[in-house]
């Protein structure tokens, strides 16, 4: 079994991914951890040194190789989707889970976060909001060819998604 976490940065699909993965006993993998430990090189240091088509090129090329490994939970970058045809891949090859929390519920766990968004820096809460609405309306096509949706605020819980799954077979 290949399950594709999908959504937008601060969803969850890291934190829903690790313990998805530990519920099922199968492996999970962070597909911007494995771009930068393929690439030696940060995800920001690619998009500083190289360039956003860079990095999607290179993002491309390690969702095919993720698409070859066998019962794994893979936590894609926000992005991801949303270039070539990467959403169609994944749902060739797997389960897509789109975690899709509110707008105020991204935003506030956006600036809570520790990890380095050069997308977001320097925003306040109304203009993360702002900017989160707008990045919605143009990946939310891509987001949507998902075959699982979670919406809401129990998005986080892991048996929400398995039961989900369940109800695909």
């Amino acid at each position: 079994m290949k399950i594709y976490l999908v959504g937008y940065m601060g969803c969850g699909k890291s934190t829903i991914g690790r313990k998805l993965a530990d519920l099922m006993g199968i492996s999970f993998v962070d597909l911007d951890k494995y771009i930068e430990e393929r690439y030696f090189k940060s995800v920001p240091a690619i998009f500083a040194e190289e360039g956003e088509a860079r990095f999607r090129e290179k993002e491309r090329t390690a969702l095919l190789e993720v698409a070859q490994f066998e019962d794994v939970v893979i936590g894609t970058g926000g992005g991801a989707p949303c270039f070539f045809d990467n959403m169609e891949v994944m749902n060739q090859n797997g389960v897509t889970v789109y975690i899709a929390p509110d707008t105020e519920v991204l935003a506030t766990r956006l600036i809570k976060s520790k990890t380095e968004r050069p997308l977001i820096l320097g925003k306040s809460h109304e203009e993360l909001i702002l900017f989160i609405n707008q990045a919605l309306q143009k990946r939310a096509p891509f987001y949507e060819k998902a075959k699982i949706i979670i919406r809401g605020e129990n998005n986080l819980d892991p048996q929400l998604v398995i039961d989900k799954i369940a109800q695909l077979n």
